[in-house]
């Protein structure tokens, strides 16, 4: 008889409920041993499962709201698919490399997020939408579509707090989870299903690369996760909002005292294990950066390498082949630049064929270098020099700015450039959201649209 663990079971989460499919793909935890086994579904009920989505009915305003609210307590705290809270987290810790306090935190953020869906997703509504005042005449605000597709990452459980606003907004949706971690969205899922939406209006699907085009293909609206080469795909596109590396910035002009902003731009670079898109990548100095980069490395370099479900374990976790991998990238794209810290080795391995990624620190030569816009998922920043000659440009496509400083004048210009998404000024760490405002900008600026509605009684014969 095997002393081996029971495998946790993800199936596919279609319009007629849970299906185990032929094809199946074993989840490994950090140190190579199965977790999971994940079924794999073919195109064809792809395309079953968007067409029953295509024929449901959304659910009332009010309906919706409860489910989700509902679905928020299950998430956070009952058994779902066999699993405590405690289970899931711990399993999703295993597999992920994600600290179990990072976890914890994302399992309270989405548990909160699915309770305030609708009211958050209602921000991005047009004021002229709003008011009713025009008598028969209004402007409504109203979905673009009625099928959203999800092709979820895998980084950090949190992502999939967003995409549950389009339930709230009437969408049915479709999630491919990520093959890395699927444990959070067939979660998600069931508490939703549990809480009172149909299986017909949120679906989990489960594939390959090429059946997931079809995913995308086949919905009238999608949110896809991935890297520059996903981004660089949809960017044109109207109907498919990509979301890649957020190359997290902070601007540190001559003006500010160092010192006393050291614990933001160190929480900015470390806290979420350095894992999430809102991580600072790069910090820009104006004049020395080698005595910023010196002080962020001495910080950094008292963190702890423990395994990830050590309650103060702070750094991620992969296996040992897999750190390597990341070293080895690491190594040849730092060429020409000084490191400060992890330049021996950022691989720390734990014994049991898991590593901890450890922080590492490279002084750059120049604001432009383009190892600045290079975004790893462990703690590691570049430190560049930054003048006003250098201008905005060193600081562009980020989708989030700390900017410490007093220059009235810098502020301004750095609010007027659209391809810095979200700005904060002084002590605020890049990875600190703030509930309601816009992440990368509002889902429903993409999920809606206004137009007018002109309603006149007919004119009796």
């Amino acid at each position: 008889m095997s002393d081996a663990p029971e495998l946790i079971r993800l199936d596919a989460l279609g319009p007629s409920g849970p299906y185990r499919s032929q094809a199946r793909e074993t989840i490994h935890d950090v140190t190579g041993h199965p977790v999971a086994e994940l079924s794999l579904v073919p195109r064809l009920y792809v395309r079953r499962g968007l067409a029953a989505l295509r024929r449901a009915r959304p659910l009332p305003v009010a309906e919706r709201t409860a489910a989700l609210a509902e679905a928020g307590r299950l998430f956070g705290s009952a058994t779902v698919n066999g699993l405590t809270v405690q289970e899931y987290e711990h399993a999703v810790t295993r597999v992920s490399g994600l600290p179990i306090a990072v976890v914890r935190e994302a399992t309270r953020a989405v548990a909160t997020g699915l309770a305030g869906a609708y009211g958050f997703a209602g921000q991005a509504r047009p004021r002229g939408s709003r008011d009713t005042s025009y008598g028969a005449s209004n402007a409504v605000w109203i979905r673009r579509g009625d099928v959203l597709a999800v092709l979820a990452a895998g980084n950090h459980p949190g992502i999939h707090e967003q995409w549950a606003e389009a339930l709230a907004l009437g969408y049915r949706v479709a999630v491919r989870p990520s093959r890395r971690e699927p444990l959070s969205a067939h979660r998600l899922v069931s508490a939703l299903h549990a809480a009172g939406f149909g299986t017909d209006h949120v679906v989990l699907l489960p594939s390959d690369h090429g059946v997931a085009d079809d995913l995308v293909a086949g919905a009238d609206l999608a949110m896809v996760y991935g890297g520059d080469a996903v981004v660089d795909a949809y960017r044109a596109s109207t109907t498919v909002l990509p979301h890649g590396p957020g190359r997290a910035k902070i601007l540190v002009t001559a003006d500010a005292d160092i010192p006393r902003h050291l614990d933001t731009i160190v929480a900015s670079v470390s806290e979420q294990a350095g894992a999430a898109c809102v991580n600072t990548t790069a910090v820009f100095v104006e004049g020395d950066p080698a005595p910023v980069a010196r002080a962020i490395a001495e910080r950094l370099a008292g963190l702890p390498s423990l395994a990830p479900e050590s309650a103060a374990a702070v750094l991620p976790v992969r296996r040992v082949d897999a750190a390597r991998e990341l070293e080895k990238f690491l190594y040849a794209e730092a060429a020409g630049a000084t490191a400060w810290l992890g330049g021996d080795t950022v691989v720390d391995e734990l014994g049991d064929g898991a590593a901890v990624l450890r922080p590492a620190v490279f002084e750059l030569p120049h604001a432009n270098a383009p190892q600045a816009r290079l975004e790893l998922p462990f703690p590691c920043v570049w430190v560049a020099p930054w003048s006003r000659e250098d201008g905005v440009g060193p600081l562009r496509n980020t989708i989030v700015l700390t900017a410490l400083t007093f220059d009235q004048e810098l502020i301004a210009r750095l609010l007027d450039e659209p391809t810095i998404r979200n700005l904060h000024v002084g002590d605020h760490p890049t990875h600190v959201l703030v509930p309601g405002l816009p992440h990368d900008g509002y889902l429903g600026d993409f999920l809606m649209r206004s137009k007018t509605f002109t309603h006149r009684a007919p004119t009796p014969p």
